[in-house]
């Protein structure tokens, strides 16, 4: 069973996003902030990271940038999870090597092409 870990502040999209995950056949972890997400994600490994931007303790560029500096982390697909419709936030994560992106709000659908598709190249 592949496991995702999710990183993101908000309770229900947390809590929407890990239950499709479980139903999927997924293991689904969380952190509710960035340090923790990092600390989970050294911890636990998973085989994706799914990654809110504007969240306390650190932002999700910072999280990248943490896993990056980590050898077991380095190579987890990373991907952005953010409301933001700016293209240059887009194009700065695309840049510092996430495999994805995702807008907020998201459909099934959309959420699982992108885990997917993080899978199929792995």
């Amino acid at each position: 069973m592949k496991t995702v870990l999710l990183i993101e502040d908000s309770t229900d999209i947390r809590e929407n996003v890990c239950e499709m995950l479980w139903l999927a056949g997924y293991e689904a972890i969380f952190a509710v902030d960035g340090k923790a997400g990092l600390a989970l994600a050294i911890e636990k490994r998973p085989d994706i990271i799914l990654c809110d931007i504007m969240m306390p303790e650190m932002n999700g560029y910072e999280v990248f940038e943490g896993l990056k500096d980590d050898a077991g982390t380095i190579d987890i697909p990373f991907v952005f999870i953010t409301a933001s419709v700016e293209k240059k936030e887009i194009e700065i994560g695309i840049a510092m090597g996430a495999k994805g992106y995702i807008r907020k709000p998201f459909t099934g659908p959309e959420l699982f092409d992108v885990v997917d598709g993080c899978f199929a190249v792995k």
